[in-house]
């Protein structure tokens, strides 16, 4: 077995061939939970406004603890690719088997967490008691698909890491196919199955989450995968390889925890203004999550891609990979800032609402628009920042631009009573809080004899 892993190759290379390859499987894997998160609130839609609107507080909820996983996921990725760019091949498993340990312990922690201190906080937070109601009982449900997520996100690693990105459309398709159905099935009350009205949407989440596990590690098993890696072969606790991956990736995760707590923040102050204001809101965060899956596949790859190189010892070559990322990254923002403002309104009648619902929402889904542009540059020189390993950089980067983005979002919202647009522009100043630090931070050069 050892031999046949040292007869592996995981190094990769900077040409822009290379890079899409690895990126658009990943944009497609990203895309699963946008998906599930816009399909979710196409048919919630159908049920009301209020429905609509509760729906962006529980996806909020959930997406703070999603990006746990989400942390774990790019520090073990980092980890990966860099044993991947050393040929190291046997020690990738052994990793990756530290990693779903870890999240086991995680999700039942956030289960905890949720029934015991959610209720507290939702109604601390929330003007309306029926929405408080609503949303505590969805996410007592939802909640309960948090282990598969976590299990689904460490897969992710593995085969991004590993330059094996191509795998991840199997359980992509299935996880998607299966929550589309079942939220037609279980909202309304098809193919007969009762209608479970909102909860039916978490229940749905949950049977696809499952479903998109277990088809990917069917399909891991069936081309080899599994034995090549030597997955699950030692399940047993490995304490330097455990201290590895959370110091790795606890920076990683708080960073993603409070930047995503500062979402539920501002949908917070955003439901100060009303029901039909969160319910846009929560349709932006739809658009913003789905047509940025490209972005955060480039990125995503560029943590993985940089990490690789410099395990081969090339960093003088990292600043010219990422400067070939960010140019497809910006070029598909571009395209996609086409065609939100070509026919917005077109875009927003999917959600089932009325005139006066899409007439408010056009202005800002045209500030969103350009708030993808300026991610699309940000957060590549980010996450090249977390493949050279230094993930505490991040994690300041991170804080600072979230203490200047609350600050912003609530003078604008809470003090000025301004429109949620001009709200909105807290996007444009965060991603620019994100880039300027991270940009300057990597051609410093400081990360050049980063050892991880």
């Amino acid at each position: 077995m050892a031999k046949q892993a040292a007869d592996i190759n995981l190094q990769v290379g900077i040409g822009y061939r290379q890079i899409l390859k690895i990126a658009m499987p990943i944009a497609a894997s990203i895309m699963v939970p946008q998906i599930n998160f816009v399909t979710n609130n196409i048919f919630l839609g159908g049920l009301g406004e209020q429905q609509l609107a509760v729906a962006g507080i529980t996806g909020v909820y959930y997406l703070i603890f999603a990006v746990i996983g989400f942390g774990l996921n790019s520090g073990l990725q980092a980890l990966i690719a860099r044993r991947a760019g050393e040929n190291r091949i046997n020690e990738i498993g052994n990793l990756f088997n530290q990693g779903i340990r870890i999240t086991l312990y995680f999700s039942a922690f956030s289960i905890l967490v949720t029934y015991f201190i959610a209720p507290t906080v939702l109604r601390l937070s929330l003007h309306s008691e029926s929405n408080v109601a609503m949303a505590v009982e969805f996410l007592y449900i939802r909640i309960w698909g948090l282990p598969f997520l976590y299990v689904y996100q460490m897969r992710n690693a593995l085969l991004v890491g590993t330059n094996q990105s191509r795998y991840l459309i199997a359980g992509t398709i299935a996880e998607t196919i299966t929550n589309i159905l079942l939220d037609y099935a279980l909202i309304y009350g098809h193919f007969g199955l009762p209608a479970l009205g909102f909860d039916g949407a978490a229940i749905a989440s949950i049977i696809a989450e499952i479903t998109g596990v277990t088809v990917i590690f069917a399909v891991m098993h069936y081309k080899g995968i599994s034995k090549q890696l030597q997955l699950f072969k030692k399940f047993t606790y490995d304490a330097a390889n455990t201290r590895l991956i959370l110091v790795q990736s606890f920076p990683t995760i708080l960073q993603y925890v409070i930047s995503v707590g500062s979402w539920e923040f501002f949908y917070i102050l955003v439901e100060h203004h009303g029901e039909k204001q969160l319910a846009i809101s929560n349709t932006m965060r739809n658009i913003f999550g789905l047509f940025g899956c490209i972005t955060w596949a480039f990125a995503s790859a560029t943590n993985a891609m940089v990490s690789n190189i410099i395990g081969q010892g090339l960093q003088q070559k990292v600043p010219e990979l990422i400067v070939k990322i960010m140019k497809l990254s910006v070029g598909f923002a571009c395209i996609i800032f086409l065609l939100l403002n070509i026919a917005p309104s077109l875009l927003l009648q999917v959600y089932g609402q009325g005139n006066d619902f899409i007439n408010e929402a056009v202005p800002v889904v045209r500030v969103v628009s350009v708030a993808l542009i300026i991610m699309s540059v940000s957060t590549i020189w980010l996450n090249a920042v977390l493949g050279t390993g230094n993930t505490r950089v991040n994690l300041i980067i991170e804080i600072v631009a979230i203490i200047i983005y609350s600050i912003y979002a609530y003078t604008i919202l809470e003090k000025l009573q301004l429109s949620i647009a001009i709200g909105w522009t807290a996007e444009w100043v965060y991603w620019t809080a994100m880039l300027i630090p991270a940009f300057f931070y990597m051609q410093s050069g400081r990360w050049k004899n980063k050892k991880i």
